[in-house]
């Protein structure tokens, strides 16, 4: 049998050895709250100046094209302007033989004037934020068929909901660089743009007929790149699908809020 004070002792031992495993696991689950709660700290603040970077470098970019919007509108479109103005003056003194060419000549200096007027409107977010985001997609589309580089066209379905300004001057970005790329690298003879709007959010598709591409070749491209990061900024859903000789399509789905609602320009 042992003795009383060798019982004592012994439980004097386990109750020592309980109190350090208990301290231990506290100890551990603390360091480890601790821890998580310094890496979540890190991860936001990494996700914050990542956030804070791709705004700054909109907002660069934004400025530098409303910049490039009054270059064209105040300088060449000047330039343009007073050049048609001055060829009116001189169409009464050109030769009967010689109109024909003039009358071309006219026409192309008028029609320059009207694309760089086009192009001045698209390049300016305060115009787009002004005239609304399907106006600016039209525009886009009557310049593309005006130039006849393709055949292109837009469908609006649905009761038109509130879109933050922001939003549709990145939405509006984020198809820009869709519609360059078609322009420049599918081939394309046709190109379908349609909004579908809903209470709770806005579906835009783009479709061209395309000779289409490689996805894992075009994720090496700034173009992708750029279109995914501004949709994320607004927590739009974002998707380009394309195959070889097939074309490709864009699919967006950006949140609307129905409190602020806009009253007018309502589309079905």
């Amino acid at each position: 049998m042992l003795k009383k004070e060798e019982i004592l002792l012994l439980v004097y031992f386990i109750l020592v050895i309980f109190f350090l495993a208990g301290f231990t696991v506290i100890f551990f689950i603390t360091y480890q709250r601790r821890k998580n709660k310094i890496l979540q700290e890190k991860f936001e603040a990494e996700q914050k100046f990542k956030e804070e970077l791709s705004n700054a470098r909109v907002e660069i970019q934004e400025e530098t094209l409303k910049n490039v919007s009054w270059e064209l509108h105040d300088n060449i479109g000047q330039l343009l302007s007073v050049a048609s103005m001055q060829m009116k003056i001189l169409d009464r003194k050109i030769e009967e033989e010689n109109q024909t060419e003039f009358k071309e000549v006219q026409t192309l200096v008028k029609d320059s004037l009207e694309e760089v007027r086009a192009l001045s409107r698209s390049l300016n977010n305060e115009v787009i934020d002004d005239k609304g985001l399907e106006a600016s997609v039209q525009n886009e589309i009557d310049r593309f068929n005006r130039l006849e580089v393709l055949e292109a066209s837009l469908v609006i379905e649905g009761e038109k909901s509130f879109v933050k300004p922001e939003y549709k001057i990145i939405l509006f970005r984020i198809l820009q660089e869709f519609f360059s790329n078609v322009i420049k690298h599918s081939g394309a003879t046709t190109l379908k743009v349609k909004f579908r709007y809903s209470p709770e959010y806005l579906e835009i598709t783009a479709v061209d007929n395309g000779k289409g591409y490689e996805l894992e070749k075009a994720k090496k491209g700034a173009g992708l790149l750029n279109m995914e990061s501004r949709a994320k900024m607004i927590n739009a859903d974002f998707s380009l699908e394309s195959s070889v000789n097939k074309g490709t399509s864009l699919y967006l789905c950006c949140p609307t809020n129905t409190k602020l609602y806009e009253p007018v320009d309502h589309h079905r």
